[in-house]
This record gives C-alpha cells, structure tokens and sequence, in this order.
C-alpha cells in the first residue's frame, strides 16, 4: 500500500494498475498471507511494496516460494517490489544500489524489443526504489536500461517485469516525493520538475494488456 496519507486521494498500489490496464481483477494480499494456489489464476500481477526481498518479513519467503511455483503455470507481471521479487525467486540476486535513490521520470533505452513491444527506441516512466536487480536469472532477456538501472525491464518468455512504476500518476509521484522531502534531500527538486515532462505509462500499459492478452 502506499503511505496512508496518499492512499485517501489516489487509491492502494493494486488500484492504480488496474486503472492502468482499464480493467478490473481480483486482489490478494501478500503481507496478510493470503496467496492463491497457483492455478487459481491464468495471470499475476505483483505490485510494488516498501519491503526490500532480501528483509526478513515471515511474508516474503511464501511469496517467493508462490512465484517458484507459479511459473510456467500462470503468466506473472512484475512492478518494482515485483520485478526485484521475480529475479530473487528465480535465481537473480537483489540488494539496495550504491546508485542510492532513483525517483522521477527517468528515461530508458530499448535493449531487447519483446514481441508485445512496438518501434519506440526508448520510454520515460516514474521510478521509487533504492533497490535494484543486481544479477540476472538464468534465461532472463534485459528489454530496457539506463545507466542508473542497467536491468530496468526482464523477459523471462512466461513472464515479464520492470524495475519503474508505470501505474504512478505524475500526481501521486509528486505527492510521493513530497512526503519524503527528508530522504531524498537535493534530488527532490529534480525529481519533481522532471514529473512535468511528457511519459510513457500509457505505452507500457499497453505492452503489459498485449502480453496478457496472447
């Protein structure tokens, strides 16, 4: 969830991806301990989550063991916690970058054109995280990076996942970075004027509804 105070006015983390996708699914919380059998469903979505993979919370081992046995039976979607998630599961390798935070709309270039992907050479979309993917899994295809975030976007075939927030509105990222002024320091200014440029959510949306939808 997002901080409580955001959560009023812009909705739970699970809310905006469906916003994003304009459709509704059903929502399982993962915190609460309250995982499907793996079959339940044709597709999982994995949001974002303040956790870092590699804490020990008594939820974070079920749900990686959830995602070991998910794949290959369902197809999964990863979002930032879910990204990182993905790769810790699957045999990559998670830790809190010395790169520090990464806020704001930052820029990607296209690696490896996935099928569900159209010609764009490069996107702009909002990123939250310190953590980050520092080893990839094997069979993982790196689909977008930067210099700050060499594996920003993971093929895995069944599954794919990216280290960004395409369902973060610039309003609730503006709000974000504000609530949070203190952590972030001299890279809040930047950050906040970088929101009023142009983005690519709507892009990335449509590649997530093409590989759900095949």
């Amino acid at each position: 969830m997002p901080p409580p105070a955001l959560a009023g006015a812009h909705g739970s983390y699970a809310g905006m991806i469906q916003r994003l996708l304009g459709q509704e699914a059903q929502v399982f919380d993962a915190v609460a301990g309250t995982l499907p059998h793996p079959d339940t469903c044709a597709a999982y979505i994995l949001t974002g989550s303040p956790a870092g993979v590699y804490e020990p919370l008594p939820w974070i081992s079920p749900l990686l063991e959830f995602l070991r046995q998910a794949r290959g039976r369902a197809k999964i979607v990863g979002i930032c916690f879910g990204h990182q998630a993905m790769a810790e599961a699957w045999g990559g390798a998670v830790m809190k970058s010395d790169r520090g935070w990464g806020i704001g709309l930052h820029q990607y270039d296209v690696h490896h054109r996935a099928h569900y992907m159209d010609g764009v050479r490069a996107i702009a979309a909002p990123a939250s995280h310190q953590d980050q993917v520092v080893t990839l899994p094997p069979g993982a295809r790196v689909t977008l990076a930067s210099a700050f975030t060499p594996f920003a976007g993971l093929d895995y075939g069944d599954a794919i996942s990216f280290q960004f927030h395409p369902e973060f509105t610039p309003a609730f990222s503006t709000a974000l970075i504000d609530s949070r002024e203190d952590d972030y320091g001299p890279l809040t200014e930047l950050a906040l004027r970088s929101l009023a440029a142009p983005d690519d959510r709507a892009r990335v949306g449509e590649w997530i509804g093409a590989f759900l939808r095949e």
